[in-house]
């Protein structure tokens, strides 16, 4: 009997039990940790761990770790059979919507403390959306990465036109508030994840569309985060650089993110401000320069 079949009897097994069913249930609304997931099953603590594992094991979850806390989410690269094996599971039972509730209840009532984002309602800020929402007119947006993500807004933007989405951001609230707000969103290929961006835990030529989100003017170090994020570009993908010039000289961030292109092995589009009246926000897009460009 070849592998992939074992594989497919083993996940077939994993779900025959009630209770894992609902945790993949569960898991494909969103990333969820061990805690959450006992709250919406209302279940112990260790039976959901050995579930997970369980199920871990039949290669239908993965876990990963987010800072202190370890979450479960649908595996990544899911086979033909998975796939199909997934789309069987009800999107209108009744127990499944009950434990979606209880774990958007969980996760809304995290957001009380979080307050509104003052950003969302800024004309500024929409127009910016808007000339983000032009460049998926283009080309796809495919694997999306935003480095800097933040409360998740650019993840919320384009999360329904990517493949897959990943967040990245140093700060665990802010994850935590984007997390929240993706379940709430309904954007279930979305991921949120600690990391440094000098050095992200990605593989080369992982990523389609790349979003510096607002990190390079800050950055001790640009051409440095331009070289890793270049590195996670597949062929002919792209990046998206944001910064924010409302209090900055427009000619000299443009003379500097040119520099740093320049010096990372880039080619810039020429850089779009936004809005064209009193902007607030420089937007350009970058994209590799292949070696025998480099090299003449």
């Amino acid at each position: 009997m070849q592998s992939e079949t074992q594989q497919l009897l083993r996940q077939f097994k994993a779900m025959g039990d009630p209770q894992r069913l609902r945790l993949v249930a569960l898991c494909r609304q969103g990333e969820c940790s061990v805690s959450e997931l006992t709250h919406a099953l209302g279940q112990s603590q260790p039976r959901i761990s050995q579930h997970v594992k369980q199920l871990c094991d039949a290669g239908l979850l993965e876990r990963f770790r987010d800072g202190q806390r370890v979450y479960y989410r649908l595996r990544g690269k899911r086979s033909s059979a998975h796939r199909g094996l997934l789309a069987l599971i009800p999107t209108d039972d009744h127990q499944f919507n009950e434990d979606t509730a209880r774990l958007r209840a969980l996760r809304g009532g995290d957001l009380s403390g979080a307050g509104d984002d003052p950003v969302t309602g800024d004309p500024h800020y929409r127009a910016l959306q808007r000339a983000i929402l032009d460049q998926t007119v283009t080309a796809p947006v495919g694997d999306l990465l935003d480095i800097g993500c933040g409360r998740g807004r650019i993840l919320k933007l384009l999360a329904s036109r990517a493949n897959r989405a990943i967040g990245v951001d140093i700060d665990s609230d802010a994850r935590e508030i984007a997390r929240a707000e993706l379940l709430l969103a309904g954007l279930p290929n979305c991921s949120l994840r600690q990391g440094d961006m000098y050095r992200l835990p990605f593989a080369d030529a992982e990523f389609d569309t790349i979003v510096l989100d607002e990190i390079l003017a800050s950055a001790e170090f640009p051409v440095r985060v331009l070289l890793e994020a270049k590195r996670l570009l597949k062929p002919n993908g792209r990046l998206l650089a944001l910064l924010d010039i409302a209090h900055t000289p427009t000619t000299d961030i443009q003379q500097q993110l040119a520099q740093w292109s320049a010096a990372a092995g880039l080619r810039l589009a020429p850089p779009r401000l936004v809005p064209k009246i009193n902007p607030s926000w420089l937007m350009s897009v970058a994209t590799a320069v292949n070696s025998a460009t480099v090299a003449a």
